[in-house]
């Protein structure tokens, strides 16, 4: 640990001179904080090829697991599957949602991909055709004509594509854009008339036409429409795909007892292409039987069931460019049925894209590896970066030598970690005692009467005490640094919290005495000065019980040393063992409870 002077003064001490263990550079990530010192990676020794009798490396096979899962063991052979949460030995591989979507449930695939165009309302043809629309017989057509000649005419284009003006003939607009219709019958009267005859054209609806939908949709029949009206408008208004028949990947538009052209709306749901068809009369669109459906799930963008575009099933390397797997995904795990048995394998995503999967498969993509390095943060008496990014195998330590702190305020030898994992541990422990405390407190048979109401009155109190002592939350302190100041070789885990504590000038005395309170450190004072600045021992304190706790956390039980400066002096009560046996087990746990928590009950 740096002790850097106030001002930013060159003057700078460290803890290896103290007598703190040699350290060394801390192996991490180079460049994980700016202004942080650099973290050089550590260096591994390199393994060694084997090399065969004739000089060349020789290639090890690999080794040869049972990759069946539990549920591919039947009866009897399958192994009892461990009750409880995982331990962090445990973790395996984790589910990682992506970052615009992290509410969404990375459970198995449910929905099809593509099924969402059909899940809007129904929309309308419209009467006003587009610029872009190409006129066809049957649209009606109005043309007017002032100036020297004062004519409208309101047409239908006739079969042959031709629309009839007086006094100029028939006008072929079939095939012409209507956003060049203005110019193209202008064009024709002024053949006619060459000067001072203006002429306005629109087009005042498009020809209705009605094409039959069927297949593997949802309510199949003939529905109205517009030539302009898109394969996706029909099928939208014969309530789309059937998601559990219908395929997306085959639908075919029949025109004459022939097919026009096959549709794969997956190239629209990706890419956006999709036909310019022109609709006629009787048309008829065939939605085909669905394919082959592999799902996708867990760390992936597109959670969805997805059809193969052939008769074959999906390649693993089209499901990972569909499902298009997050960075963090390493591995997949695969899931199906093979010869009426249930089948999974733990595989590599680039193992994955060599195989070819089936109808009903599921794939899940997870992240399953290590992490290389730590977080650990910094709080307290600290100065610069308050996180810390390192090696999993980075020691307390070594670790010290990287923190920088201020000369005269930090108190360096009552660091202390705070893990929240054994908080949780703590917890657990802090539970299991307060259960088996009730479980005696409510299970210990009474000889008499009245023998049962002075338990059940005690019950009554020590139940208050139970109920009080649940909702108290460790902290996770871990001991760091020695009796001597020195630290410990502990090797850090992800999410410690390194504090460090503030010099004091103060004791605090507090317990089994009458006026609990921080008393001023003077040299010389002794256990019995800071009692009696605290105002004595309640009658049920005792010399004999007294603890002094230091800023590291360390706990000293029968002191022989006097308090120091940013002590804890604890008086704990003393209860005679022949008056209340029972008594022991609830100030133990009580206790227990008050050390993990920093807490201590004093009624």
């Amino acid at each position: 640990m740096i002790l850097g002077a106030p001002l930013g003064a060159a003057a700078a001490q460290s803890l290896g001179s103290r007598g703190v263990p040699g350290q060394g550079v801390i192996p991490g990530v180079p460049g994980a904080l700016p202004g942080f010192p650099l973290l050089t990676q550590s260096q591994t020794p390199a393994q060694q090829a084997v090399t065969a009798p004739a000089g060349t490396p020789a290639v090890q096979p690999p080794p040869v697991f049972d990759q069946r899962s539990l549920a591919d063991i039947p009866g009897q052979q399958r192994g009892t599957e461990r009750i409880g949460s995982p331990t962090q030995a445990e973790g395996g591989p984790s589910l990682v949602a992506p970052l615009g979507d992290q509410a969404r449930i990375s459970g198995p695939a449910t929905a099809v991909f593509g099924a969402s165009l059909f899940t809007g309302g129904q929309q309308s043809s419209s009467d006003a055709p587009n610029p872009n629309y190409i006129l066809a017989p049957g649209d009606r057509v109005s043309v007017r004509a002032w100036g020297a000649v004062d004519s409208e005419l309101v047409g239908q284009i006739d079969p042959a594509g031709n629309l009839f003006l007086p006094n100029i003939g028939p006008v072929q607009v079939a095939g012409v854009r209507v956003g060049d219709l203005q110019s193209v019958i202008e064009g024709e009267v002024r053949k006619v008339y060459t000067s001072q005859v203006q002429v306005y054209a629109t087009v005042l609806s498009t020809q209705r036409i009605g094409v039959f939908v069927t297949g593997f949709v949802r309510s199949p029949g003939r529905y109205a429409g517009t030539a302009s009206d898109s394969i996706l408008d029909f099928l939208v208004r014969a309530g789309g795909i059937d998601p559990g028949r219908g395929s997306f990947r085959e639908i075919a538009l029949n025109r004459g007892g022939r097919t026009v052209t096959n549709i794969d709306l997956y190239r629209f749901l990706l890419q956006g292409n999709l036909p310019t068809i022109r609709m006629q009369e009787g048309d008829t669109i065939v939605v085909g039987r669905q394919r082959a459906m592999v799902g996708a799930d867990g760390a992936v963008r597109n959670n969805y069931l997805f059809e193969s575009a052939g008769r074959t099933a999906l390649t693993g390397r089209e499901i990972v460019e569909l499902a298009r797997p997050l960075p963090a995904a390493t591995n997949a795990v695969l899931r199906g049925v093979r010869n009426a048995q249930p089948f999974s394998r733990y595989l590599t995503i680039a193992e994955l894209a060599q195989l070819t999967l089936q109808d009903q498969d599921t794939v899940t993509f997870v992240a399953d590896v290590a992490a290389r390095t730590i977080r650990v943060t910094v709080e307290g008496s600290r100065l610069y970066p308050s996180v810390l990014v390192a090696d999993r195998d980075t020691t307390f330590c070594q670790i010290l030598d990287h923190i920088a702190v201020e000369r005269g305020l930090a108190n360096t030898e009552g660091v202390f970690i705070l893990r929240p994992s054994l908080a949780v541990q703590q917890k657990r422990t802090i539970d299991e005692a307060l259960d088996r405390l009730e479980r005696q407190l409510f299970t210990a048979p009474a000889p008499t009467t009245s023998v049962a109401e002075a338990r059940s009155a005690e019950a009554s109190l020590i139940t208050q005490y139970i109920s009080r002592a649940r909702r108290v939350q460790p902290e996770g302190r871990i001991v760091a640094m020695s009796a001597a100041g020195t630290c410990m070789p502990l090797r850090l885990e992800n999410g410690d919290i390194i504090v460090i504590p503030e010099l004091s000038s103060t004791v605090l005395v507090q317990g089994e005495v009458t006026f609990p309170q921080a008393v001023i450190w003077r040299p010389g004072m002794t256990m019995g000065d800071f009692l009696e600045a605290a105002g004595g021992l309640t009658p049920r304190g005792s010399r004999s019980t007294l603890m002094i706790r230091r800023p590291s956390g360390q706990a000293i039980l029968n002191p022989s040393q006097e308090p120091r400066p940013g002590d804890e002096l604890v008086a704990l009560p003393y209860l005679d063992p022949k008056v209340w046996l029972f008594g022991r087990d609830l100030i133990t746990a009580l206790f227990q409870v008050a050390l993990a928590a920093r807490v201590f009950i004093n009624n």
